[in-house]
């Protein structure tokens, strides 16, 4: 079986191809776009021609969902499977969701039953997966000076998502045309959804109103030209709220458990105003990363909340690293780990606080905890488990794939 994966420079990408080898499967790779931002819709397209009519593809693979992909196979009659990594993921909203030859996997089971409607028998629910095999190449060849450099009470890798949040952009502009009224909206949306886990209501409470001004202000709003529905609403509490939520949420965690305890952050957002955490910049994610996960002994994760049900990939990578993880609460846990006994979750700022005070006194059963949710993931859920679902849905879905 041949098949050719479309790469963007996914952090996925290396795991995905090494599995589909694993398995036998002849993986091509088409990398124009890992160097290249500037590739067209058109350009793709060629690309995608070009090798459906050179080689006999079973399918075209993606990471996220590519119209121009979609439409090129489906004019050729192959399948196109893409998996969904992240959310808001706004080419969904593409009329090629609709194609006949998409095979379509979505890793958030909200963002899944929002969109299957469009495609019902060619839409499906994948979990991501932890890479347990390139973690342990790296954490098992630690060394002291590895646990003294990386070692830490708690730690949080990851985005401030102050420079991602296009509403913060659109509120520094003097004239940026949202109202008074829009922005106490918005910060009273946020406050109260600050406070609910596990359940995102922030898109059924837009008005009209603030829908309007929020995307009339960004002339770069997304509004595709090919779109079954109009997008304004959901983009904006998802691509707007949702990443402006994400900043406020890590600041304030961050600095709440940093006032009690010591908390480091690795990112490479300005953390100039964060107050006590000690911010080391950057690092390698292949490299360093799973060594702080694998030598902290808390690991924090904090869920964006445009991932409204989902286990975002951080989850999967600190039990893959036999880190101890402290999440917040998402309505997928209970369906893949036990929470005390795989991993902990809280759904408020003192339930949190209460919790981290706990496992930092608490070391057997803060080890334990990290050795199941380890032992869970590498039995259950790898790359090569999801891929193997992957495939056997595509079999009983395209028949080319089985001759």
């Amino acid at each position: 079986m041949e098949i050719l994966f479309y790469r963007y420079n996914n952090i996925c990408e290396p795991d995905i191809i090494q599995v589909f080898r694993d398995f036998g499967v002849t993986v091509h790779t088409e990398e124009a776009e890992m160097t290249d931002k500037s590739v067209t819709p058109r350009q793709c397209a060629e690309k995608i021609t070009s090798w459906i009519v050179s080689r006999p593809l079973a399918f075209v693979f993606s990471i996220n969902f590519y119209p121009a992909i979609s439409y090129t196979c489906n004019r050729f009659r192959v399948p196109y499977v893409c998996w969904s990594v992240d959310s808001p993921v706004p080419e969904l909203f593409s009329n090629a969701l609709r194609c006949e030859w998409n095979r379509i996997f979505l890793f958030d089971r909200a963002q899944y039953e929002y969109f299957r409607p469009q495609n019902p028998e060619r839409i499906f629910y994948l979990p991501l997966a932890a890479n347990v095999k390139r973690w342990e190449d790296v954490v098992l060849n630690m060394t002291e000076e590895d646990f003294a450099r990386y070692g830490a009470d708690v730690s949080f890798v990851g985005s401030l998502y102050t420079e991602k949040s296009r509403y913060d952009a659109l509120l520094a502009s003097p004239d940026c045309g949202i109202s008074e009224y829009t922005k106490g909206f918005v910060d009273g949306l946020i406050e109260a959804q600050l406070h609910v886990y596990g359940y995102n209501f922030i898109e059924e409470n837009l008005t009209d109103r603030v829908v309007d001004e929020i995307a009339g202000a960004d002339p770069g709003f997304y509004q595709g030209s090919d779109t079954y529905a109009d997008t304004r609403r959901y983009l904006t509490a998802h691509q707007y709220i949702g990443v402006r939520l994400a900043a406020v949420e890590r600041k304030r965690t961050l600095e709440r458990l940093a006032r009690r305890f010591p908390v480091t952050l690795y990112t490479a957002s300005d953390a100039s105003a964060l107050q006590g955490v000690d911010c080391r910049g950057s690092i390698g994610t292949l490299t360093g990363m799973p060594k702080v996960f694998h030598a902290s002994r808390i690991n924090l994760n904090i869920t964006m909340r445009p991932i409204e049900t989902g286990l975002s990939l951080r989850v999967w990578d600190v039990l893959g690293c036999g880190g101890f993880l402290m999440t917040n609460y998402q309505a997928e846990i209970p369906d893949f780990f036990e929470i005390g006994r795989d991993l902990e979750a809280y759904e408020s700022l003192d339930e949190l606080e209460q919790k981290v005070q706990y496992y930092l006194t608490h070391d057997e059963e803060r080890t334990q905890i990290a050795l199941n949710g380890y032992e869970k993931a590498a039995r259950f859920h790898t790359y090569h488990a999801r891929i193997a679902e992957m495939i056997r849905i595509l079999d009983g879905q395209a028949p080319a794939l089985s001759q």
